[in-house]
C-alpha cells in the first residue's frame, strides 16, 4: 500500500540534458479501488457508520461492502510539452485515474509520482455559488497559486476569454444565476490564466461554442510551449484530435492502448462504431 500522491524529482529528470524528455508524471502498476456498501444490516445507522469506523475489515464483510477495481494495473510516463488525451467509454477510469494524479484520491497498489504540482480542473470544480463572478475569479487565482498582484493584472484576460460578459455584465452576478456551460467556461479562464507544471482538464473543453472551444484548444497548446503538461479527458474526438498529439484509450479500468493520437483514436474508432 502506498501513499496516496507522491512528489518525487525523479535522477532521470535531475540528469537531464536540454535535449533529453522530461518525465512529469509516472504512474506504476497503478491500482484505484472503490468500495461499495452493500443491504447489510444497520446500514445508514450511527452505531453501524461507527462500527465500520473502528473495525472496517469486520464491518465491511458484515455490511456487505464489495469492491469496486476503477483502474487495474495502469502504467505510463508522461513527459514535460505533452499534451495526452485520456479516452474510453463510460465508467472507463479516465476521471478517476485523474483525480488519483491529482493526489485526490488514494491508489490501492502501485504508485504516482509526479515532478510540479498537478492541477486538477473539471465542470464540477467548486467555486462559491453564492459570491460573484469577479468574487470568484480573485479566490480561484489565488486558489491556483496566483498571487493578488498577478490576478489584479490577469482579471480582464479571464473575463474577457470566459466570454460571459458578451451578453450582459454577469462578472458582477452571484454564480448561482449563471448557466453550467457559463460557470464551466469561468472555471477554465482561471486556471488557463496561469502556467502549470500539470494540468489535468475533465470534460471543460466540452461546455461553450465552438468559439470557445478554439481558444481553449489554442490556450493548451501555450501551456505546453511553457513547458507544462496537460491531460485532457473528452468524450469529443475532435477536441483530441485538435489538442493532444498521444492518446491513453482506458476501457474497464485497463490501460488498451497508448500512442500517437491519430493511430489510437482510429482503433478506439472501430471498437464503438464511430461512436463520438
Amino acid at each position: 500500500m502506498t501513499r496516496p500522491h507522491e512528489t518525487d524529482r525523479t535522477e532521470t529528470a535531475q540528469a537531464a540534458t536540454p535535449t533529453d524528455p522530461v518525465p512529469t508524471v509516472i504512474a506504476d502498476r497503478v491500482d484505484i479501488v472503490y468500495r461499495v456498501n452493500g443491504t447489510g444490516a444497520g446500514r445508514g445507522t450511527a452505531t453501524a457508520a461507527l462500527n465500520r469506523i473502528l473495525r472496517r475489515k469486520k464491518a465491511e464483510k458484515a455490511a456487505g461492502v464489495r469492491k469496486v477495481h476503477a483502474v487495474r494495473s495502469v502504467s505510463f510516463t508522461a513527459y514535460r510539452g505533452e499534451a495526452i488525451g485520456l479516452i474510453g467509454t463510460n465508467g472507463s477510469g479516465k476521471s478517476t485515474l485523474l483525480k488519483a494524479v491529482a493526489g485526490l484520491l488514494p491508489v490501492e497498489n502501485g504508485r504516482i509520482y509526479t515532478d510540479g504540482q498537478p492541477s486538477l480542473l473539471g465542470v464540477n470544480a467548486a467555486l462559491m455559488n453564492d459570491l460573484t463572478g469577479e468574487r470568484n475569479v480573485h479566490l480561484g487565482g489565488l486558489a491556483m497559486g496566483m498571487s493578488r498582484e498577478q490576478v489584479k493584472e490577469r482579471y480582464q484576460e479571464i473575463v474577457d476569454f470566459s466570454g460571459i460578459n458578451e451578453k450582459g455584465d454577469f462578472i458582477t452576478l452571484p454564480m448561482r444565476t449563471y448557466s453550467s456551460g457559463m460557470a464551466a467556461r469561468l472555471r477554465f479562464s482561471i486556471a488557463a490564466a496561469k502556467d502549470h507544471d500539470v494540468l489535468l482538464i475533465d470534460e471543460a473543453l466540452a461546455t461553450g461554442d465552438r468559439s470557445f472551444q478554439k481558444r481553449s484548444e489554442s490556450r493548451i497548446r501555450e501551456l505546453r510551449k511553457h513547458a507544462g503538461t496537460v491531460f485532457l479527458v473528452s468524450h469529443n474526438n475532435k477536441s483530441i484530435r485538435d489538442t493532444c498529439d498521444r492518446v491513453l484509450w482506458l476501457e474497464r479500468g485497463e490501460l488498451r492502448m497508448d500512442g500517437a493520437t491519430e493511430e489510437v483514436l482510429r482503433e478506439y474508432e472501430k471498437f464503438t462504431g464511430g461512436k463520438k
